[in-house]
């Protein structure tokens, strides 16, 4: 079946067409949510959260750019809303306009290393450093997603780009 009919059964709430669409993105959304998730266990909830959210607001998909790319917006706001929700993200207090941002290049290291350090990282370090590193938003869309300041947000990144250099040098890798 191709992509367009499938989204069209599961518009119409067809459990089959669901459940294939669930089996041909859940490996993508879970590398995802695992991105933005301290655990396994906790990326599997964002998981089945996503796509209960994904099913409930396909009729608004209008074949208007990428599926997967709408998806993955989906996925990532519903963890972001997740994260507000359970009050895991809280503002930091102290001057954070005058912190500058800290560029590390990081070594050739098993990805699974990283991700594991990554998921370490205090929760609004680790969103915002999914956010502007491996996703590409900018600090303004990340202010936005996250209900902070373009400041918090850079002070976030700085500080968990010095958590994950720190974890790196207690590894003994090298990191320019």
């Amino acid at each position: 079946m191709s992509l367009e009919k499938l989204i069209q059964h599961c518009k119409k709430g067809d459990r089959k067409a669901q459940e294939q669409l669930y089996r041909k993105y859940a490996s993508v959304l879970f590398g995802l949510c695992l991105k933005y998730s301290r655990n396994k266990t906790e990326a599997e909830d964002n998981l089945h959260d996503s796509f209960l959210t994904i099913f409930d607001k396909i009729g608004q998909f209008k074949f208007k750019g990428s599926f997967e790319g709408w998806i993955k917006r989906i996925t990532v706001n519903t963890v972001l809303q997740k994260y507000r929700k359970d009050q895991y993200l809280s503002l930091v207090t102290d001057n954070l306009e005058e912190e500058q941002e800290v560029d590390y290049e990081y070594p050739d290291i098993q990805l699974s290393t990283l991700l594991q350090y990554v998921q370490e990282l205090p929760p609004k370090y680790r969103l915002t450093f999914n956010l502007y590193v491996l996703d590409g938003y900018t600090h303004k869309e990340i202010s936005e997603l996250l209900g902070t300041t373009q400041g918090t947000s850079k002070s976030n990144l700085s500080r968990a780009k010095k958590i994950l250099k720190e974890k790196l040098k207690n590894e003994n890798i090298n990191i320019a």
